[in-house]
């Protein structure tokens, strides 16, 4: 089965968005988490892109990613900076914290990356289950808009030391009813017209509706859910193009 975020996926996702690199959320996280004295975890940190700049505020964050070439890229620009946060490798779907946190961060529709329903909502019952009474879940989603069969997309980018890496995707299957899509990519590393390593990569993307994705939150036990569309809080969503972030309370009495 092919994977995502391997060694060079790693590697365009750090060139292609640096730490700091932000879509409103950087400034949108660090505002929601700027009271926090508690800990704070990232699942599926990826390369620190917003975990370093939370760092350089002086806020306490743990991150995880399933990607061990991910980790290796987030640890290696956290020593950078000076910076030795616990970082590690665990799932969404199956960690479990022997402490609670505080505030649990899931930003840029990564948690979408969980395109199968019963193991999207395992990860959501083990936000919940790895919250303090009172926690705080903040978690963005969005909704896929366009779907085009038959056209392949392709993008390039030149590392540092001049090596190309280009990147081709093609979709090759959308559920409606399971509510998923499936890409297939395409990474070659070029130097000096001679490919030096190429990776394919599965690449699936779930989506919820607005009130659906609230109505689950509600099940598993969240209150005070607040809905935010692209980063304006408490702003609700009005186009199927907006970002749309998620902030509640676990409320374990």
């Amino acid at each position: 089965m092919l994977d995502f975020y391997n060694r060079l996926s790693s590697e365009v996702y750090d060139l292609d968005k640096p730490i700091g690199h932000s879509f409103g959320d950087v400034e949108f996280y660090k505002e929601r988490l700027l009271s926090c004295k508690g800990r704070i975890l990232e699942p599926a940190v990826g390369t620190g892109r917003i975990l370093i700049p939370l760092l350089e505020n002086g806020l306490h964050v743990d991150g995880f990613d399933s990607s061990l070439d991910m980790l290796r890229i987030c640890q290696i620009n956290c020593e950078k900076r000076g910076f030795t946060p616990n970082l590690f490798e665990a799932k969404m779907e199956t960690f479990l914290s022997p402490i609670p946190y505080h505030t649990i961060i899931v930003p840029t529709g990564t948690f979408l990356l969980l395109h199968e329903r019963e193991t999207s909502l395992q990860a959501l019952q083990n936000f919940y289950q790895n919250l303090e009474h009172g926690g705080k879940l903040i978690v963005d989603l969005f909704l896929q808009t366009e779907f085009s069969f038959g056209t392949t997309s392709t993008r390039t980018w030149t590392c540092d030391n001049a090596d190309v890496i280009t990147y081709e995707d093609t979709l090759i299957e959308v559920d409606y009813i399971n509510q998923y899509s499936i890409s297939h990519g395409r990474y070659e590393k070029w130097r000096n017209g001679t490919l030096l390593e190429t990776e394919l990569e599965r690449f699936p993307l779930r989506w919820y509706g607005v009130e659906e994705f609230r109505m689950i939150l509600e099940k598993i036990g969240f209150e005070q859910i607040i809905i935010s569309a692209d980063y304006q809080f408490g702003v609700y969503p009005t186009k199927e193009t907006q970002t749309i972030t998620f902030e509640a309370i676990a409320n374990k009495k």
